[in-house]
């Protein structure tokens, strides 16, 4: 552990250019640092002969600006990237942005409506030119923002979902998936949104907890003056139904069968068909089949050979299919419908009903389930493939809890719906014939030789007409890992041989299928092995009452003003002292300033040591001596600890254990141990070792707080030994005497506490000198005497009168305090303190007492309640003994 430089240099040099501030000031030094990193291509990335570290970025929305989950998730990569460059890997952290097809073409069309223009007096091309010069001018900002933060990504790989590279890839992956038959065009029940106007996947539907009500319609028999009743939620869909359907084993409707019923207000005759999917137990038992509408009830209508009707515009307005209500929205009609039925007499009662219902995840909308024409990907292959890395930890997930649910996903998969109807996105390569048909193709010059082989007469590239729908947005996501490093466009190069798989993915759980679960599938489906080693899941930040944070509760703060506030370190040690792996952080701005205060203790203590006058003429003293040894092996003891937290992706617990071992043992400790008398010397090996102490600290700390640590690493090295980002830390392990001298100074530690403990309580002052009593001897007397400010250290057989005991271990310790003690003030507190016990043991003797309690209650309870009996008996007598003496 050889000295990186002679810190004496640094001594003389201090009191000239050297000189600190007062307080730390992040805005002195966050600019200045994160630009030398910058010019100095510290970031920067290329293939050689070290180990590779990967990280990609999760693309955040190119609509996005920074939000505290942005905040916790980038300063959690930055810490595996920081930490891996000081062991000496090529890390790489990419960026990039996500193009965001629903979400930024919303933002496009509600741009070009303030402007007085509507989407659909666009052509395609024209609207592409909007959306790209908006994400040109908007597309972005979160990455330069994530530089706020300290983020240390190889910004010269930034990358786009839509850019050149990553479409080329998609387009690629869209062919050979169609050619290998896994994706295929058909018409199938879909989830709506009828705002963004665009099919959406299962996992693109939140369900939200809905107070709504149960309707009670009276459908009649055909020919008879009898009625059934059917309970719904959507009355507005009954101009839909082609059916009504019972359970054949219930008993209640068996009158029901091979009948006709009519629905109410349209007068349509519909069959009333029998299947056991039917809930005897649910409303009244007979069921309503609206087949276009929903998912279950298409499905019975396919095996029923039921007519579909479908009532709804794209927009969620009735259509003229309907017959009725034309023209007015879905929810509009809802109301007015039950107000038509009541009046006919067809509402037989409404209750108020909780159920759950299907909102868009990205607009927030109900959806409606839609018969549609759509591209899907076939998903068995996919899972069959993915599921036995995570289970078997070929994928280590962190915490592991969210591999059960990845496989209950997985073993439950439905085929995923890829094509959205929008123009923003990468627009779907399959190409109409004139006469009927299509071909897939990556372009349309080979779409055009493809028809031809297959025997049509198109001659030209104008003949074709390319789908109008884009792709899903997660379907160019999927690929990230590989489309980064060009691994589809061209296999087998350099740089995917060399960063991939990557090394960890840091996410939240709640994308756990729309992009960790297809990433995997991606990674085997195209590079034969998994896309990274780990998965470190995030939880969700909320706010410290428990809320999710939301721009409509106002409980979000703004992380820029937080860095402007507390500095980027103080509140990246906010985050993270709050962030337990996929446990919900409650965020609470205190953390930011325990954050920032730490800073601020981290530059006293420098300016403090900086501020020594440094003797070659002194002589090292013993103490110093051994207080150097053992901190070399707390050092040791600590680093191996914080290591091993750092390998379980208990990121949280390493800050903490960095935390305390520069608080508690530097500053708390070490320092006390080390420091020399008021305005005296110290000696140049102890003033050379604190220094290298303090180095060694902020290599330590370095990946949770860059900035602070590479200003006073400079300040330490003169400027003339690079970044703290590049330098190393290896300590090796305590040695067997280490770790004997580790357990000795916790012992004098114990025993320092224990005579301070009794300063406090008898208020007796630090300068007073007092004495130590003891049965045997101890070790480092030297540094008892020096913290505890004890003069003398005695082994008695009898321990003074006077003296006041504690315990270290099984070892008892006195403090005699007769000249100290006020006689009369300590007996009143001990015969107050005596009171109150014999309160308590007269309480407790009653609770033990009572056969019944001790008959009924827990074991656990019955002997915690027998151990405070003891405790206090034990009290009663030191307390009894104690007054004897003083009353003597």
């Amino acid at each position: 552990m050889a000295l990186s430089l002679n810190y004496t240099n640094f001594a003389l040099q201090k009191q000239t250019d050297m000189e600190l501030s007062k307080n730390y000031n992040p805005k002195d030094v966050e600019n200045k640092w994160y630009q030398y990193w910058l010019d100095n291509k510290l970031f920067s990335s290329k293939p050689d002969g070290r180990e590779p570290y990967t990280i990609v970025i999760p693309p955040p929305n190119v609509t996005g600006v920074l939000h505290m989950g942005h905040m916790l998730n980038n300063t959690i990569q930055d810490i595996l990237v920081r930490k891996a460059r000081m062991d000496g890997k090529n890390a790489c952290w990419v960026p990039g942005t996500d193009h965001a097809s629903i979400a930024t073409e919303a933002k496009v069309v509600n741009k070009l409506a303030e402007e007085g223009i509507k989407k659909t007096d666009l052509t395609r091309d024209e609207f592409m030119k909007h959306a790209w010069a908006w994400t040109d001018k908007h597309g972005g900002i979160i990455l330069k923002q994530l530089r706020k933060l300290g983020a240390s990504c190889d910004w010269d790989r930034t990358a786009f979902t839509m850019d050149e590279e990553r479409s080329k890839s998609v387009i690629k992956v869209f062919v050979d998936l169609y050619n290998k038959g896994l994706i295929y065009r058909g018409v199938r029940m879909v989830n709506w949104d009828p705002k963004a106007l665009t099919a959406l996947s299962d996992e693109e539907v939140i369900y939200k907890e809905e107070h709504s009500k149960l309707y009670y319609l009276r459908y009649y028999v055909e020919g008879e003056d009898k009625y059934a009743i059917v309970a719904t939620t959507r009355p507005e869909t009954i101009m839909g139904d082609t059916a009504m359907c019972i359970n054949p084993n219930d008993p209640k409707n068996t009158w029901l069968k091979g009948k006709k019923v009519i629905v109410p207000l349209v007068n349509r005759v519909i069959p009333v068909i029998e299947d056991e999917y039917v809930d005897i137990e649910f409303g009244t038992g007979c069921l309503k089949v609206t087949p276009a509408h929903d998912v279950n009830d298409y499905m019975l209508g396919d095996k029923h050979n039921l007519e579909t009707i479908d009532i709804f515009n794209d927009n969620g307005t009735i259509a003229e299919a309907a017959g009725m209500y034309v023209g007015m929205d879905r929810f509009d009609v809802r109301k007015k419908i039950t107000e038509d039925l009541d009046a006919a007499g067809l509402l037989e009662k409404t209750k108020d009903y909780v159920n759950k219902v299907g909102c868009s995840e990205r607009t927030g909308v109900a959806i409606e389930p839609k018969l549609s024409m759509q591209w899907f990907l076939s998903m068995k292959h996919f899972a069959d493939m993915a599921l036995p890395p995570v289970m078997n930890d070929e994928i280590c997930f962190h915490p592991a809890k969210y591999k059960v649910t990845y496989k209950n996903w997985l073993e439950n998969i439905k085929d995923w719906c890829i094509s959205r109807q929008l123009w923003w996105g990468h627009r779907i390569p399959a190409y109409y014939l004139p006469e009927g048909g299509f071909v897939v193709a990556e372009t349309a010059e080979e779409a055009l030789k493809l028809a031809q082989k297959k025997g049509s007469k198109v001659t030209s590239v104008d003949e074709l007409k390319q789908d109008e729908d884009a792709l899903d947005t997660w379907f160019s996501s999927w690929l990230w890992p590989i489309s980064l490093f060009n691994g589809i466009n061209n296999p087998g190069n350099d740089e995917i041989k060399y960063y991939y798989p990557t090394s960890c993915l840091v996410t939240g759980p709640d994308i756990i299928f729309f992009w960790v679960a297809r990433m995997i599938m991606a990674g085997y489906e195209y590079m034969g092995t998994f896309p990274f080693k780990n998965v470190y899941f995030t939880g969700i930040v909320r706010d410290k009452l428990g809320r999710k944070m939301s721009k409509s509760l106002g409980n979000s703060p703004d992380p820029l003003e937080l860095i402007e506030k507390f500095g980027a370190d103080g509140v990246r040690m906010g985050m993270l002292l709050s962030a337990p792996a996929g446990n919900d952080i409650l965020f609470d701005e205190a953390l930011c300033q325990q954050g920032s205060a730490f800073c601020n203790k981290i530059w006293n203590a420098f300016r403090l040591i900086q501020g020594w006058e440094v003797s070659n003429d002194i002589q090292q003293p013993d103490s110093n001596k051994v207080s150097i040894k053992w901190f070399d092996a707390k050092l040791k003891e600590q680093v191996a600890e914080i290591e091993d937290l750092y390998s379980k992706y208990r990121l949280s617990e390493a800050l903490m254990a960095a935390f305390k071992l520069f608080t508690d043992e530097f500053s708390g400790w070490y320092l006390e141990m080390i420091k020399p008398q008021y305005q005296k010397p110290i000696d140049k090996d102890t003033y050379d070792a604190t220094f290298r102490f303090f180095e060694i600290l902020m290599k330590i700390l370095h990946p949770f707080m860059p900035f602070i640590t590479e200003e006073l690493y400079q300040q330490l090295t003169l400027n003339k030994c690079g970044s703290i980002m590049t330098a190393t830390l290896q300590l090796g392990k305590p040695t067997t005497d280490e770790v004997a001298l580790l357990k000795d100074v916790e012992i004098m530690k114990q025993i320092v506490a224990g005579v301070r403990a009794i300063r406090n309580s008898k208020n007796i002052p630090p300068k007073e000198p007092l004495t130590l009593q003891t049965a045997g001897e101890v070790q480092l007397a030297d540094l008892i005497s020096k913290m505890a400010n004890v003069s003398e250290i005695k082994v008695v057989e009898q321990k003074d009168e006077s003296a006041s005991t504690f315990m270290v271990g099984t070892t008892e310790f006195a403090v005699p305090i007769g000249q100290f003690m006020d006689t009369d003030a300590e007996i009143e507190k001990l015969e107050a303190q005596l009171q109150h016990l014999e309160g308590f043991l007269i309480g407790i003797e009653k609770k033990l007492s009572n056969e019944k309690f001790v008959a009924n209650a827990p074991q656990a309870v019955v002997e915690l309640e027998r151990k405070k009996k003891a405790d206090s008996e034990t009290k009663i007598v030191a307390i009894k003994e104690s007054l004897a003496k003083l009353k003597k």
